[in-house]
């Protein structure tokens, strides 16, 4: 179990999560919902918190933009948004990492949890895979 957890962890680096969530597809989102990327009043990052024996954590960052205001009411009705947007697609996000766990699980469902504010200009939310082994 180890070895798995070590060889998971490892498949996560930051270029291969910037590879999943491209930088350019935050603009994308708000120029689809929005009509203007510059409008948009944070940039979204993945990050990789955890592997556990049945499910993986992740993290979608929302950083806050220069000269935008990152308000709560901007976000908390976010992951209801963001788990059927075709633009930021975490469906097909799963199933790349699906591609990407190769014999160490396979993603059989995900959720987006609720955002939280971790600090004024970085609110989080969490978006768990859970896996079948």
């Amino acid at each position: 179990m180890k070895d798995d957890h070590e060889t998971v962890t490892a498949i996560f680096t930051r270029q291969m999560l910037e590879d999943l969530l491209p930088a350019a597809r935050t603009d994308d989102f708000f120029d689809a919902l929005l009509g203007d990327a510059a409008e948009g009043a944070y940039d979204i990052r993945l990050t990789f918190n955890r592997f556990e024996a049945d499910k993986l954590y992740f993290d979608l960052e929302l950083h806050q933009r220069p000269g935008k205001c990152l308000a709560c009411n901007l976000t908390y009705g976010l992951p209801s948004v963001l788990s059927r947007h075709p633009v930021i697609n975490i469906q097909g996000i799963v199933d790349r990492i699906d591609e990407l766990m190769g014999g160490h699980g396979r993603c059989r469902g995900w959720q987006l949890g609720n955002t939280s504010e971790k600090r004024r200009e970085l609110h989080v939310v969490p978006l768990v895979i859970d896996l079948a082994r």
